[in-house]
């Protein structure tokens, strides 16, 4: 199996995208904890990964708390004896454009999406040194690469990612931890279904716009995760991997 030996905490882990990623590294033999604040949803996840057979436990996780981080690197390595990925993966989405975003909208949206990733990879760094090295994944989007007409705190926090994960790279390649984002188009996730497919206008403008003429589903960015997790991506830091059904290609 692709992931036999490693421990992969997870953000977001609790349903969606997250959930996917945690499950197929489960069955690559990886062990996971999976921080969020959805505690009911989290530990059900958990508890299907152990049902069949994987390895895994929920850690509470608001990633804008830094004493959160602290203690969910913490909880991971007391449970699996070490950390060597870390899947910067949860994030919120806002439609407005830039005047109407209400200032506190940009705020929160930019402490979740972007501060949330810089403090993963913060806590997380120290303890993937100690294991030996690690990959740190970090879920950015095609809104982190290219403009959009939807938005603004959303694609801003996105291209934040994309720098500090290459910041990251850069600074901790010699201390054998990696780091590469992944910026998929629009996905069909939870938050896919609550923000573009509810309204069908919207969803089939997005279609329009890809030329695969699908929306990812979550296996499509779960299956990058999990190369870049493997040592089969052992020359890669520094990257971004776009899963985009060809949009960024016109």
């Amino acid at each position: 199996m692709r992931l036999t030996g490693k421990v992969a905490l997870i953000s977001g882990g609790a349903r969606g995208l997250g959930a996917t990623i945690g499950r197929m590294f489960a069955q690559e033999g990886a062990a996971v904890a999976l921080g969020d604040i959805r505690e009911k949803e989290g530990q059900e996840t958990a508890r299907q990964i152990v049902s069949a057979g994987g390895k895994a436990i929920f850690v509470k996780l608001d990633v804008t708390k830094e004493e959160d981080w602290q203690r969910a690197v913490q909880a991971t390595v007391q449970a699996f004896g070490a950390l060597n990925v870390l899947v910067n993966n949860a994030g919120v989405y806002q439609p407005e454009p830039v005047v109407s975003t209400p200032l506190e909208t940009w705020h929160r949206v930019m402490e979740v999406n972007a501060t949330g990733v810089f403090l993963g990879c913060k806590w997380a760094i120290p303890a993937m040194k100690q294991s030996g090295g690690g990959s740190i994944i970090n879920i950015s989007s095609v809104a982190g690469l290219i403009g959009t007409g939807r938005g603004s705190a959303y694609p801003a926090s996105k291209a934040v990612v994309r720098m500090i994960t290459k910041s990251v790279a850069i600074q901790h390649a010699r201390d054998g931890i990696r780091a590469n984002s992944i910026h998929p188009a629009l996905t069909d996730t939870d938050m896919a279904q609550e923000w573009f497919f509810n309204d069908p206008s919207v969803r089939d403008a997005y279609l329009a716009d890809i030329p695969l003429g699908r929306f990812g589903k979550p296996e499509d960015i779960g299956y990058a995760a999990l190369y870049l997790a493997s040592d089969e991506s052992s020359f890669m830091t520094g990257a971004e991997l776009v899963l985009d059904g060809g949009r960024t290609a016109k």
